[in-house]
């Protein structure tokens, strides 16, 4: 059983109003990217781990973060696409006899080895999961107006976080099938598999911990967090 894992570091990171992409800036003097990376090369039974970074970035990544911070388990430097979904298949091409992926947004610094044995063990049993935690608001569904249209019961609503593991060949499949149609309305990599392969996702557990860093914002909360670390 091999498990690879897929970390997203391609994005622009436009709303975070920063020269720096999101996933180079600071967090306690360490970059973001380099907290999820860590916490792979750290998991026992993570086999390798596939870096999707900016065209034009693997070699900085390589030596910046990869080499710097001996994250011995990095087999691939990959250059990402134009949008989440063709940075998430060139990753899956570049994996090798795998039967596990684990696919990681980079900003997403505060994933755990709990986090990641949940994962396997959902996987094992379902074939195709996410992390994700309940919602703590009510959510309301509106139309283009903004008027609201109906409210989900909030005790069926999660939010959805990373990472969303598969058995390799259903997500690979999904992806092909994907790229070969319309992907704009694409936005994470349960719902691939959920179109294109017809296949339930569970959700699992993840962590209120486990943001994104996306707004100016997250980087002030994220500093706290790290503490704990």
């Amino acid at each position: 059983m091999k498990c690879t894992a897929i970390v997203l570091a391609a994005g622009q990171g436009k709303r975070m109003n920063s020269k720096i992409q999101k996933q180079f800036l600071n967090i306690q003097g360490f970059p973001v990217l380099y907290y999820s990376l860590k916490c792979f090369q750290e998991c026992s039974w993570m086999d390798d781990i596939i870096l999707v970074t900016g065209e034009g970035e693997q070699e900085y990544c390589r030596k910046e973060i990869v080499e710097k911070y001996n994250i011995t388990k990095v087999s691939n430097i990959t250059a990402g696409g134009k949008e989440r979904y063709h940075s998430v298949w060139n990753g899956l091409k570049a994996c090798t006899d795998t039967e596990y992926v684990f696919i990681h947004d980079g900003a997403r610094p505060f994933i755990t080895q709990e986090i990641l044995e949940r994962g396997l063990d959902c996987v094992r049993e379902w074939e195709a999961c996410a992390a994700g935690m309940p919602s703590k608001d009510t959510v309301k569904i509106v139309d283009e107006k903004g008027i609201v249209c109906s409210t989900p019961q909030r005790n069926y609503v999660w939010n959805v976080q990373t990472p969303q593991v598969f058995q390799y060949a259903l997500v690979s499949g999904a992806y092909k099938k994907a790229m070969e149609g319309d992907c704009s309305q694409i936005t994470d990599d349960a719902m691939v598999v959920e179109r294109y392969a017809d296949h339930p996702v569970m959700l699992y557990k993840g962590s209120y911990e486990n943001i994104k860093i996306t707004t100016p914002e997250d980087l002030g909360v994220a500093e706290v967090f790290a503490h704990n670390i």
